[in-house]
């Protein structure tokens, strides 16, 4: 799996345990909708830090535990 795909898988898992929806994850975490349903759909593949950490803090997370995932244990290698 690849980077992008484990972020989006990330976010869509934590947005089922914690039974919210996109749009309530981008009102609790200040990010516009746009731009989490971007990252969703894959019109934006690589998410800055600082909207990952807006996202966690949405989720009640630190990224600490955004990443301590087993979707993050075994990424692809990105540069070929």
């Amino acid at each position: 799996m690849g980077t992008y795909n484990a972020v989006k898988n990330r976010i869509l898992n934590l947005c089922e345990e914690k039974r919210m929806t996109i749009h309530e994850l981008a009102i609790e975490s200040g990010v516009a909708p746009s731009t989490v349903k971007n990252i969703l759909y894959g019109k934006s593949k690589n998410p800055g830090i600082v909207t990952l950490k807006m996202l966690c803090d949405g989720f009640g997370i630190s990224l600490e535990e955004f990443f301590n995932s087993s979707e993050f244990e075994n990424l692809e290698q990105e540069i070929e």
